[in-house]
């Protein structure tokens, strides 16, 4: 496996932290109209008590105070109460508006009314649970169409845990952490297709889950592998441009220059062999252009130099 990029930033507190989401406000207005709107991609267990950087930045991409949240609480067993919690972190936060949806039929997924209220949000957060759970039940329902209808006219969509993992086409639904690259330790079936060309795992870092994301992708080798840690997200602008965000770090695992795999011809409980497998580990201040695979090791620079040009 080849390192190719370990990216850092010095975060010297409130006053870096300001000028860099102010640079991001500024460069991104123009950016998102009469385009898709942002992806917030959480690793898990957001920051929901403190200062709630990561959700805060969800409500600002999508209005701040005059923003209209909806919680999807579909992954869930639980959605009043985790759908109490969101509303509760949201209200302090600022917001008037936000309301919860659940639907526990794909009958109740094709109401109109339940369209409705999608199409009113102009921020969409999907909480954790079982991501399958979202699929069966959203995936191809007229809420489907009107979530990506909603998503194409600049709404915000956010998920975290399960609500991350499903952003993708393909997604991972379950798999063994903490142990070596095997086939038969991660499980994929289709997502709901907001982010084209990645698979997305989440509490990466905390329970050990590179071999199940390196498994993924020798499976999916034109996927790049999204590693998401907790407190930790990728905010992705205009199905390109990826942002880290939070106390962690994002790890992209690139197989565009594989090598070598052993996958066609090992059992599916026999170790991989992956040879010139590419990966970066990116903390917040750096970011990712998706289309041509490429790290930024310094995103607010990128950033300032992209507004000069423009």
């Amino acid at each position: 496996m080849t390192l190719a990029a370990f990216c850092w930033a010095s975060n010297d507190g409130q006053g870096f932290r300001k000028e860099y989401e102010d640079d991001l406000t500024n460069i991104w207005e123009g950016v998102r109209l009469g385009q898709r709107g942002p992806l917030v991609i959480i690793g898990g267990a957001e920051d929901k008590t403190g200062e709630c950087r990561i959700l805060r930045r969800f409500l600002e991409l999508g209005g701040g105070k005059h923003a209209r949240v909806l919680v999807v609480t579909v992954a869930t067993k639980t959605p009043v109460e985790v759908g109490a919690t969101y509303v509760d972190v949201f209200h302090r936060l600022g917001v008037d508006d936000v309301r919860t949806f659940d639907v526990s039929t794909r009958e109740a997924a094709n109401r109109d009314s339940a369209v409705q209220m999608i199409a009113q949000a102009t921020c969409i957060f999907f909480t954790g649970g079982d991501q399958e759970r979202i699929t069966k039940l959203l995936g191809g329902t007229k809420v489907d169409a009107a979530l990506h209808q909603a998503h194409r006219k600049g709404a915000v969509l956010g998920g975290t845990s399960a609500g991350a993992s499903m952003m993708s086409s393909t997604m991972i639904v379950e798999g063994e952490g903490e142990t070596n690259p095997r086939p038969s330790i991660v499980r994929m079936a289709p997502g709901m297709e907001f982010l084209d060309g990645c698979v997305i795992d989440q509490h990466f870092a905390e329970r050990g889950r590179l071999g199940r994301l390196l498994s993924a992708v020798a499976q999916y080798p034109h996927h790049l592998g999204l590693g998401i840690d907790e407190d930790t997200a990728v905010v992705v602008h205009g199905g390109d441009v990826l942002e880290v965000v939070g106390r962690g770090a994002v790890s992209v695992v690139d197989a565009g220059h594989l090598t070598y795999s052993n996958l066609d011809h090992i059992r599916r409980d026999e170790s991989l062999a992956l040879c010139d497998v590419t990966l970066h580990t990116l903390p917040e201040g750096c970011g990712f252009l998706l289309r041509e695979r490429r790290p930024i090791p310094d995103f607010p620079h990128w950033l300032h130099q992209k507004e000069l040009s423009s």
